[in-house]
């Protein structure tokens, strides 16, 4: 099984490689652009490297199928690096699915020989039986491109997690765990914008001290509960946190960004993007000195 007990202090996310800004669509524009040659994304992701960083936390976007394929070929010049896969890619879904319908859409990533897409081929309503199959043939899908790598947790996006969360389909979080711990002996990771809600969902089904990232920052930005119930929820311990959106997309300064998530001991990591070297290493050495104190 993959060794998820000890997940890294600092992780690197993919958020600047394709053009996600929460606060400027221009930044997001010039980012797109300058990521457009998978050598420039390899290019941070070596410095995040040679920072120490050895964790890419990465959604499913196309692109990273050459950046697996480089790490494949590679594997000798990245001793220990991990990939924690965030799927599924829900833009991906969602232009599909405006183009072919939402079962098109389904059968557009499934295998053509699968039993289940000849099913809904027909508009076959499907029993809890049927979309636990088809939920392992989507992840299946997703994870190809990981294949010969390392990928001790996988994470349900949020875009995923809080739609499911809306439904009240609390099921399918029990169904992706079991599909990631016995098909890939991964740990399976919940990525949300509520996540005093998530927690009590999840422990309904059964799903106890998860992996659940989320975000934490000091003006509650994207932090639906409220701020009190999030203080609640990370000094109780009860889950395995990883902190993301931090800076608030750039309204906060990182000293002060920092220093507010490193004082709760309880937030095992913490993840960020960067586009430069130097921008990756002071984050790196701040949230390491903040947290020795």
């Amino acid at each position: 099984m993959n060794n998820s007990d000890l997940m890294d202090r600092v992780l690197f996310g993919d958020n600047q490689f394709f053009g996600v800004n929460h606060m400027s669509e221009e930044k997001a524009r010039q980012q797109a652009m300058r990521f457009q040659n998978i050598a420039a994304v390899i290019d941070v992701l070596d410095d995040a490297y040679a920072e120490g960083i050895k964790t890419f936390m990465c959604t499913t976007h196309e692109r990273i199928v050459d950046v697996c394929e480089h790490f494949r070929v590679n594997r000798e010049r990245y001793p220990g690096y991990k990939f924690y896969p965030c799927l599924p890619y829900a833009h991906k879904y969602a232009n599909a699915a405006a183009e072919l319908g939402v079962l098109g859409a389904v059968r557009s990533f499934l295998p053509q020989e699968n039993a289940l897409g000849a099913l809904l081929q027909g508009g076959v309503s499907l029993a809890t039986k049927d979309i636990e199959g088809l939920a392992n043939l989507l992840i299946g899908a997703e994870m190809k491109m990981f294949a010969g790598l390392d990928t001790p947790v996988i994470f349900l996006q949020n875009v995923a997690t809080d739609f499911l969360l809306g439904l009240g389909f609390n099921e399918a979080f029990r169904i992706f765990a079991d599909c990631v711990r016995d098909r890939y002996r991964a740990e399976p990771g919940f990525i949300t914008t509520n996540a005093p809600l998530l927690l009590m969902t999840l422990d309904k089904v059964g799903i106890s001290n998860p992996i659940i990232c989320a975000n934490i920052n000091k003006i509650g930005f994207r932090m639906c509960g409220g701020m009190d119930a999030y203080d609640e929820l990370i000094i109780g311990g009860r889950c395995r946190l990883i902190a993301m959106s931090v800076f608030a997309s750039g309204a906060l300064p990182p000293q002060e960004a920092l220093e507010y998530v490193c004082k709760y001991p309880q937030i095992e990591s913490i993840v960020f993007g960067a586009s430069s070297r130097r921008n990756i290493a002071q984050t790196k050495q701040l949230i390491e000195r903040l947290t020795q104190h």
